[in-house]
């Protein structure tokens, strides 16, 4: 019998995103708190977003506007980067946005190193941008899932290519 493996990546699904700052821009443009603010939510480049509005505290409700689809969507809220507030042109605030696609360097060693400590026969193999686990038993590869999870780091990690 074959070993079965999976990697332990870092990002989200970026149509789950795309859909959440959908239903994030929706909200805002209906809602009557927002009226005339000229307040928008959108993709700025590949992995960024930009939320921008008349004051710094519509900002911030928009803000928490996506932030509340992003839960509903199952989108990590540890992929946003969230940068600082700031002043644009006429008086305008705008918050960029960029989305954690890459598993750090040190998180990956301290994830291959916690995998090792487990004892349990498989084999981690960082691979610079995702880590691949290899086993014979899938209720080994299973608990290293459940320890990694329980571990709660500080990226979005998510399981693929389980076979």
């Amino acid at each position: 019998m074959a070993d079965a493996s999976f990697d332990i990546e870092a990002g989200v699904d970026k149509q789950e995103v795309d859909n959440a700052i959908n239903q994030a821009a929706r909200e805002v443009g209906t809602r009557f708190d927002f009226k005339d603010t000229d307040t928008s939510i959108e993709w700025s480049g590949d992995e960024a977003i930009k939320v921008e509005s008349a004051s710094e505290d519509r900002v911030d409700a928009a803000l928490e506007v996506l932030k509340d689809k992003c839960v509903k969507r199952k989108v990590s809220l540890k992929a946003l980067d969230i940068g600082e507030p700031k002043d644009v042109s006429g008086g305008r605030s705008r918050v960029d946005i960029s989305l954690v696609s890459e598993l750090p360097a040190d998180l990956a060693k301290t994830i291959v190193k916690d995998i090792k400590a487990t004892k349990l026969k498989v084999t981690p193999t960082n691979m610079g941008d995702r880590i691949r686990v290899v086993g014979k038993k899938r209720d080994d590869l299973q608990e290293i899932q459940a320890m990694v999870k329980a571990k709660d780091h500080d990226a979005p990690l998510r399981f693929t290519n389980y076979k």
